[in-house]
């Protein structure tokens, strides 16, 4: 059967209708009788408008969801949520023991979350919103026995882009937030790369393509600036130059800068101690800390 422009236009936009919001801004299908595509079909594109309040109701579900940062596709959960939390690493095959990074909307609520209130407000202006993760002591607000167990520090986000800064708003609650990849696998920057996940997420907000060159995927730069005064990059990421400047602009003191290889296989010389490491293949952690997406 030959398929003419116009024919082919037609599909496209009966499997785009196959997906609509409901007023209650909720995801359905439209009456079809091909189910098996639509079951398939779980994305949102961000631009849709009631994306941020579909977001929002299935993290209140305790649903896993993937999304765009200013880095790289993430997954994410309520960070209170027990059971969501464990769905979390689940879908992800993440070792329990290895961190995972919250997601806030404003600066009071990184120190509502986390006890920040010794960082310079200044500082933190120069690093946020952006790809930069910091790495604070948890406060007692965070009280989620499965959020990092064992684990006093916590990683804190607030991300330079306007879908899952809105969600965040709207939400008003931390969102516990890792790449949106099996644990091992390269970070992904569209929505196909990680399309195995699909059905195991509540749904996809596609953002399309995030960056256009491979350094991307060495995601957001982790810095632990939970002692005062004191700095350590953990994975020096997309942000690290600019990160250790505005660090040396407030007069911070570097402790150990810890690089760690990055998903793209590049690998930098480390200083640890103010020893060179032996070897280019070894990893090291702070604290025994895990890297943060």
């Amino acid at each position: 059967m030959i398929f003419t422009v116009n024919m082919k236009a037609n599909i496209r936009k009966r499997l785009t209708d196959l997906v609509e919001y409901n007023v209650m801004g909720r995801l359905r299908s439209s009456k079809t009788t091909n189910t098996n595509v639509a079951s398939l079909i779980n994305i949102v594109n961000c631009s849709a408008q009631n994306a941020v309040k579909v977001a929002t109701e299935l993290l209140e579900e305790g649903k896993v969801i993937a999304l765009p940062t200013d880095t790289v596709y993430g997954l994410a959960c309520s960070a209170n949520n027990k059971r969501a939390i464990q769905r979390l690493y689940a879908i992800k095959e993440r070792d329990m023991l290895k961190p995972v990074a919250i997601c806030v909307a404003e600066f009071d609520d990184l120190q509502y979350w986390g006890d920040a209130n010794h960082i310079p407000e200044e500082l933190l202006k120069k690093l946020l919103p952006g790809p930069v993760t910091i790495v604070v002591n948890k406060s007692h607000n965070l009280d989620n026995p499965k959020l990092n167990p064992g684990k006093r520090k916590i990683g804190i986000r607030i991300p330079d882009s306007t879908f899952i800064s809105e969600v965040s708003m709207a939400y008003k609650k931390p969102i516990a937030l890792t790449s949106a990849n099996r644990s091992s696998e390269q970070s992904t920057l569209n929505i196909q790369e990680f399309s195995s996940l699909w059905p195991k997420l509540g749904a996809v907000f596609d953002g399309g393509q995030l960056g256009l060159h491979e350094q991307q995927r060495a995601a957001s730069t982790v810095i632990d600036l939970s002692q005062e005064g004191y700095y350590k990059i953990i994975r020096y990421g997309v942000a690290g130059k600019d990160t250790i400047r505005a660090e040396k602009d407030k007069n911070m003191h570097s402790g150990r800068i810890i690089y760690k290889r990055c998903a793209l296989g590049l690998s930098r010389k480390r200083d640890v101690g103010g020893k060179q490491a032996a070897s280019m293949q070894e990893e090291y952690y702070v604290n025994q800390m895990r890297v943060y997406a």
